[in-house]
């Protein structure tokens, strides 16, 4: 890239993120509040994105986009089914773009080309769960790992590598209850008293 465009793309990354953080935070939080976080003036804000609802379905199509792009790569391993599920859903939490559901659901209206890409996604997981079936118990249910994934990413301890610690820890516990078989060991220590009450503290 140009030395210009080159700087376009930083800016365009550090807007991204930063309003990743300040929406999850605050899903109310005016878009002024992204271009101080990111620390670039609002004009370069908004000649990329022109509304804060542009700007909210940028991220959340990102997070699908990255969702499929997981379900794809999980359907071509060719590693045992477990491993392949157990791995595919330890990315997704690690990825944490269900974090963006849980916060900005119903805040923006999907295009399209979102619907089209979420019925891509629906596709392949049902794929995927269909391959993976013998391992799992026989009432689980295709829809039960978005809620599971979502439940996990409302594990928020402040810390972020802690946060990640803790809920690595608790989709092992689920993974065991969706499995058919053995078991394994959770990792990392339970979240202390004072990890869970300093949630209350503004």
């Amino acid at each position: 890239m140009s030395g210009r465009r080159a700087e376009a793309a930083r800016n365009d990354e550090r807007i991204l993120e930063a309003a990743r953080a300040v929406f999850l935070d605050d899903p109310g939080a005016p878009i002024t509040a992204v271009a101080k976080h990111a620390g670039v003036g609002i004009s370069a804000l908004y000649s990329r994105y022109g509304s804060k609802e542009e700007l909210l379905r940028k991220l959340c199509n990102d997070g699908l986009e990255r969702f499929v792009l997981e379900t794809e790569a999980a359907l071509a391993d060719e590693r045992d089914d477990w491993t392949v599920f157990a791995d595919y859903m330890r990315r997704l939490v690690d990825a944490d773009t269900s974090s963006m559901t849980l916060a900005l659901a119903g805040s923006f209206t999907p295009t399209e080309d979102m619907f089209k890409l979420a019925e891509r996604a629906n596709e392949l997981i049902a794929a995927l769960f269909e391959r993976v079936r013998d391992e799992l118990r026989p009432d689980a249910d295709v829809h039960d790992q978005s809620v599971i994934i979502e439940m996990v990413a409302a594990i928020k301890l402040g810390d972020r590598a802690r946060t990640e610690e803790v809920r690595r820890r608790y989709l092992t516990m689920i993974l065991d209850g969706f499995r058919a078989r053995d078991r394994e060991v959770l990792p990392g220590p339970p979240p202390t008293w004072q990890e869970l009450s300093r949630r209350w503290v503004p």
